[in-house]
């Protein structure tokens, strides 16, 4: 499938997906987002604020016949960090070695990111291209990438995204989840209040 487009959201909505929308009954309601202006193709502050906050996502890659490869990627918030207008990046380490992402980008460089923010329910895909670049080679890169607890020479590969275009998708049966350090910080104030009418009615005991 070329890259050639007439709309941005033409690299997921191929010729196949628009007959099928078409019989569906979906394509005028596309069409009009179309004609609005399609899927985002440049990072702005929405997009850039939430990977701010983002530590995980899924990476989608294929091999070169076509197999999809779903992986996990995870780190400290802020991990997968824009370069300009168009390109995302992260740093890559040690793992278990099976390089699956990385020998299907060797022969087939197209990719999706999925990313969820399960308390906002928010969800959000990318679609572009990736190279991976190794880091020994690039160690420039390596401070734009570098997430804060990290050392440089822990660094192995930085993953490089060009972003075709991406797209916010409804929050419909998205069920909040919450870390253990989002838990602490809504009940913080709660413990905080409890402890102090605990103090009181010891006060008033006495």
């Amino acid at each position: 499938m070329s890259d050639v487009q007439t709309y941005s959201s033409d690299v997921a909505f191929t010729p196949a997906v628009k007959a099928i929308q078409t019989r569906k009954g979906s394509r005028e309601g596309y069409a009009d987002v179309e004609q609005r202006g399609g899927w985002r193709t440049e990072i702005d502050e929405k997009l850039a604020g939430f990977l701010a906050e983002t530590n995980s996502f899924y990476l989608a890659t294929a091999t070169a016949d076509g197999q999809p490869y779903i992986q996990h990627r995870g780190g400290p918030k802020g991990f997968l960090r824009p370069l300009d207008a168009q390109t995302l990046a992260f740093a890559d380490f040690g793992g278990n070695r099976q390089m699956l992402s990385t020998g299907n980008l060797a022969t087939n460089d197209r990719v999706t990111l999925f990313l969820m923010d399960y308390p906002r329910r928010e969800r959000l895909k990318v679609l572009g291209h990736a190279r991976v670049l190794d880091a020994r080679e690039r160690p420039e890169m390596i401070p734009q990438v570098l997430p804060a607890g990290f050392k440089p020479t822990q660094v192995e590969r930085i993953f490089v995204i060009d972003v075709l275009s991406y797209d916010w998708n409804c929050s419909q049966f998205i069920t909040p989840r919450y870390t253990a350090e989002e838990v602490e910080t809504a009940v913080a104030p709660l413990r905080q209040r409890i402890a102090e009418l605990e103090q009181k009615l010891a006060g008033t005991s006495r």
